[in-house]
């Protein structure tokens, strides 16, 4: 081994000095984290095994999940949520993220005039409060004192007009869409922050070969966006199987008309603090959040064991 070779495998021996002042600025944030997401969470799992007998803790195992699943009444309110939930997630799937990325994309011609005013336009709604949202959006569709009967009619479409959140075959979907039209800002925001960051030369050599317009976004800027949609998509799993204050504050705490839309973050709430006449159940309200928590686990492993690896080949 000569002696320059020497010398740059001793350089290569020398250790880095430990960084420790990192450990110091990521404590805070690590402590916070731990205290309001990860105590709780490992706390609420441990309370799903233990129910009260004779007014004390006592460990049941998995007889409170047999039990979620077994009784009539509360498989039923159960699995009334679960497929609720589902075509709670299915409707922003694909209503709210086709759109936010049709938008993202018109937002990122080079040559759009106001571009800035329409993304804080569309933006704006994500920042307002679900109190606020849900109260504006009961006054707009109310049958006695709402616009919306006096805008449909403006356009001749006052027949089409129903009390929607009032039927249950169309409060699921209208609360589905009022949720889109809050945070279809998100995915436009996510997606069009990945259409700049294309490298200029991939485009460049789409108009080479005369790729251009709607055309170029298809086969060249859609692939390559795919690991930012499935991130988005992601968000959009766990951010509805989270999901309780706007149907909370449009429908209350019952979810009506006649639970249809009664997802499984308001049938937490009411099992768990109890409403009404209905009395509190902490473990079975627990049982119900370790379920929820086991239903976004799996589809994020999904998407990070399966999905993701098939669309790396897209990534620069």
């Amino acid at each position: 081994m000569s002696d320059i070779d020497k010398a740059e495998a001793g350089i290569g021996e020398i250790r880095r000095p430990a960084r420790w002042h990192i450990l110091v600025f990521l404590a805070p944030a690590f402590i916070v984290y731990t205290a309001v997401m990860i105590l709780p969470l490992i706390e609420t799992l441990r309370l799903s095994f233990y129910n009260l007998v004779e007014g004390k803790l006592a460990f049941v195992g998995l007889g409170n999940f047999v039990t979620l699943f077994s009784d009539p009444r509360l498989s039923h309110d159960f699995w009334n949520a679960l497929v609720n939930n589902i075509l709670f997630f299915i409707i922003h799937m694909l209503v709210q993220n086709p759109v936010g990325i049709a938008i993202a994309a018109m937002l990122s011609v080079p040559k759009l005039r106001f571009a800035a005013f329409y993304r804080s336009a569309i933006f704006v709604p994500t920042l307002l409060s679900f109190v606020i949202v849900g109260f504006i959006w009961k006054l707009i569709l109310s049958p006695i004192w709402g616009i919306a009967p006096t805008l449909m009619d403006l356009v001749g479409l006052k027949w089409a007009f129903g009390p929607w959140l009032g039927k249950a075959d169309t409060a699921l979907v209208t609360v589905a869409l009022i949720s889109v039209w809050q945070y279809v800002g998100i995915p436009m925001m996510l997606i069009y922050a990945a259409l700049l960051n294309i490298p200029d030369e991939v485009l460049e050599a789409a108009e080479c070969d005369g790729i251009t317009g709607w055309s170029q976004f298809w086969k060249i800027k859609l692939p390559l966006i795919l690991p930012s949609i499935g991130i988005v998509s992601v968000l959009t799993f766990v951010g509805n199987f989270n999901a309780f204050d706007l149907i909370y504050t449009v429908q209350g705490a019952l979810a009506g008309p006649d639970g249809a839309t009664d997802i499984l973050g308001t049938l937490l709430y009411r099992t768990f603090f109890g409403f009404q006449n209905q009395m509190g159940d902490r473990s079975m309200g627990a049982t119900i959040a370790a379920v929820m928590f086991l239903i976004i686990l799996a589809g994020v492993s999904l998407y990070l064991f399966v999905i993701q690896r098939r669309m790396r080949r897209y990534q620069f």
